[in-house]
């Protein structure tokens, strides 16, 4: 007999996901069809979208060579029956303070920052870069964790030395790179470009790094496929790209600079955004979602 969701204490509530204690070792990390834009909320939700996150960071943690904060299986039976296919029984950390950010391709914050200065996160840059242009090595840009509503703010490596110490700095930089390469080559044998990925870690008792929450999902990440990539244009992606399309066209009303909450998505922007969600996860695992779905049912 499955636990109820109930029988288990309600610890936190971010954006996407919901976290409750099973015991003083485990926590349970639910993942909600929520999606959020421009620093809101929307009220209309994804379908499957938390099933395809969870599907695709277990995958990952499967595959990625580095510790991770997994406790059980997709079909763990402390997973209650009603969050069943997008939930995760991990283990509890300490949670480090930064987002760990790899960028392998400028576009984004990064291109807007570079602009600006030259460089990204402190990190100089050569001239003549433009919007998808690939970096001559994936660089370390690292950035703080905001608050819901709040933006996550690009810090510099000395920044993180400061807050962590020169070494846990290190092996933060050298373990998100050496994640990002891993993850790059396995999405390149799929004809996609991860573009660039954000990671965290946390704190295990013996303080060893542990790689933790989501990873190299459509939210954290940006993939491109590889046909048809051009540097110079914006790049087709799989994630949540056809939201904040729709949101800032004219068709929306909405103005993203206001203080208003941005209006419902109508049917056809949920289902486009659901489909590249799903296609994002077949095409990385080469597995169909229907029968990952089945698998967890």
């Amino acid at each position: 007999m499955r636990p109820e969701l109930s029988q288990y204490n309600h610890v936190s509530a971010g954006k996407v996901r919901e976290i409750y204690e099973i015991d003083e070792e485990n926590l349970l990390m639910v993942v909600s069809d929520r999606i959020s834009a421009y620093d809101h909320i929307l009220d209309t939700e994804i379908p499957d979208k938390g099933r395809v996150l969870t599907a695709m960071s277990m995958f990952f943690f499967d595959n990625i060579d580095f510790p991770n904060h997994l406790a059980g299986g997709i079909d763990d039976p402390r997973i209650p029956e009603e969050v069943l296919g997008r939930a995760m029984v991990c283990k509890k950390l300490k949670m480090v303070p930064f987002e760990c950010v790899v960028r392998g391709y400028l576009t984004g914050s990064g291109l807007k920052e570079y602009q600006e200065t030259g460089a990204v996160c402190g990190i100089e840059l050569p001239e003549g870069l433009v919007e998808a242009s690939k970096l001559p090595e994936p660089i370390f840009t690292p950035a703080t964790k905001a608050d819901i509503g709040d933006h996550d703010e690009n810090v510099t490596f000395e920044q993180v030395v400061e807050k962590l110490g020169e070494a846990r700095a290190n092996e933060l930089r050298d373990a998100s790179i050496r994640i990002y390469a891993e993850a790059a080559k396995m999405a390149e044998e799929k004809g996609l470009i991860l573009a660039d990925t954000k990671f965290e870690f946390g704190i295990d008792e013996d303080g060893s790094l542990v790689l933790a929450d989501e990873v190299l999902t459509p939210d954290s990440s940006r993939y491109w496929p590889a046909a048809g990539y051009q540097a110079g244009k914006v790049q087709p992606s799989f994630d949540k790209q056809f939201v904040r399309n729709w949101l800032t066209s004219a068709k929306s009303g909405w103005d993203k600079d206001s203080q208003l909450p941005p209006p419902p998505l109508p049917g056809s922007v949920v289902e486009a955004t659901r489909e590249r969600y799903v296609e994002a996860f077949e095409r990385i695992t080469g597995l169909k979602f229907s029968c990952w779905i089945g698998c967890c049912a």
